[in-house]
């Protein structure tokens, strides 16, 4: 626990250059353009001076204590840095007395708790009464979802944002602040290829300190030339990172190649080429929640109700990526990955949704037919809306003939199934559904024209 004043910091040379160049202002600050930028929520707040207890909620690094650092100075409060790791109820309470004192005398305080998620119920609840009164500002941090994490009570009177991880675009524009700024690295000569820069940004995955932190260790090991400037070298840089420099663009050719031959390795029931694919892009600093995006679309694209647990594996991939995160995901990944290579194959819902996409597109003002219509209100009934619906449920085979298409679409099959895996039992079942309605419309024709022969044979 730590209190400051923001505007006396001095910069310590000797410190990690994370901390060297940590943000000042909202000016300096970057990422999160969803929150601060010009007329966002956050913005907004602090423009009008409407500030409130809130939670951060983001991955590693994007900036959540710099961010209520800012807030603090910007609102010209006491600032009180909190750790859950290292504090107690007891030192809650001390902090608590304290601001209420500063309350009284007209300064407002504002409490950072980083990983409050860390914190017990009890040491939660500590802070309940005095968030109440107004006596502090909470702000915590957490890279935790606060839904599960967080005390609803205290949750309840806080704002949650979400900061985003930084963009690798984001990353690179640090870096290169941080070569130029005299606190960071700007009152140095380096010679470093911009490719090497982007290898940083990637590898960060989003976190700023991780970036700043590797420039700072690749800039230690540089080699120093003749005239005293500093050459960071491609073979620095991999010892500093740990690997080779496999990494790559995330929006260049080479990460569209890399996942076309996982799709296409998987599609192709090839689970070593999948796996070596994904390897590829795990180690060369993909984000593992992209690749198992890609395995959900996959799912249900490649394998759909050929194997519905397809899917399943898939999101519980994506989520386990979420709980882990890399490098403990890559086996969750190679799970799910393995899992789609040799599920059965099925296109049927993709070529379905694109058959159907068609049509739609060209026929959007096809009106609902009137039966499955919503007749909620006297008007609408008036209007027929409803009528001539059919409860399925109602019936004893749970089918009736009723149509559900326009009648411009009347015969129309977007879902034609195969007969790989489930599907197959799919197939045959829709096919008995078929041939038993084809029957009741006969038969229902048969009555109709029965009545009428009837009704003129009378007359």
């Amino acid at each position: 626990m730590e209190q400051l004043s923001l505007f006396t910091q001095e910069v310590n040379l000797n410190a990690p250059l994370a901390s060297r160049l940590r943000p000042q202002t909202l000016d300096d600050y970057i990422g999160q353009e969803h929150l601060v930028g010009k007329g966002k929520v956050l913005q907004n707040l602090l423009d009008k001076d409407m500030l409130c207890s809130m939670i951060f909620w983001g991955p590693p690094g994007v900036g959540k204590t710099t961010l209520a650092r800012i807030i603090a100075n910007k609102t010209q409060a006491s600032f009180i840095d909190f750790s859950a790791v290292t504090s107690g109820i007891k030192e809650i309470k001390d902090v608590m007395k304290r601001a209420e004192l500063d309350r009284m005398t007209g300064k407002s305080t504002i409490v950072f708790v980083d990983e409050i998620h860390r914190f017990n119920k009890a040491q939660q609840d500590a802070f309940l009464p005095y968030v109440e009164k107004g006596s502090i500002i909470l702000i915590g941090a957490t890279t935790e979802n606060p839904s599960f994490e967080i005390n609803s009570a205290l949750l309840s009177r806080c704002k949650v944002f979400v900061l985003k991880a930084l963009s690798d675009e984001d990353m690179e524009r640090l870096l290169h602040h941080a070569m130029t700024d005299k606190r960071g690295l700007g009152n140095y000569t380096i010679h470093i290829e911009e490719r090497l820069l982007r290898a940083i940004a990637v590898f960060a995955n989003g976190d700023a300190r991780t970036a700043l932190n590797t420039l700072d260790m690749a800039v230690l090991n540089g080699r120093i030339e003749e005239d005293g400037s500093i050459t960071v070298q491609e073979e620095v840089l991999e010892q500093c990172i740990g690997k080779k420099m496999l990494l790559y663009d995330r929006n260049g050719e080479e990460h569209y190649n890399l996942i076309s031959a996982l799709h296409k390795s998987m599609r192709n029931s090839d689970p070593d080429a999948a796996i070596y694919w994904l390897a590829r892009m795990l180690e060369a600093g993909e984000d593992p929640l992209y690749v198992a995006r890609r395995l959900i679309r996959f799912a249900s694209e490649d394998v759909g109700i050929a194997d519905s647990q397809a899917l399943q594996v898939a999101v519980a991939a994506y989520q386990a990526c979420h709980f882990n995160g890399m490098p403990e995901c890559n086996v969750n990944l190679s799970h799910a990955v393995v899992y789609l290579s040799m599920a059965p194959k099925s296109n049927a819902l993709y070529k379905g949704y694109e058959h159907a996409k068609v049509d739609a597109e060209k026929m959007l003002t096809e009106p609902v037919p009137l039966q499955i219509r919503n007749g909620v209100t006297s008007l609408m009934q008036e209007l027929h809306y409803g009528e001539g619906y059919r409860y399925a449920h109602d019936t004893e085979e749970k089918l009736t003939d009723m149509k559900c298409l326009p009648d411009s679409l009347e015969g129309k099959e977007y879902y034609v199934p195969t007969e790989q895996g489930a599907e197959k039992q799919v197939k045959e079942k829709l096919e008995r559904i078929k041939e038993w309605k084809e029957a009741a419309k006969s038969n229902e024709t048969e009555q109709t024209f029965g009545k009428t022969i009837a009704c003129r044979s009378r007359v």
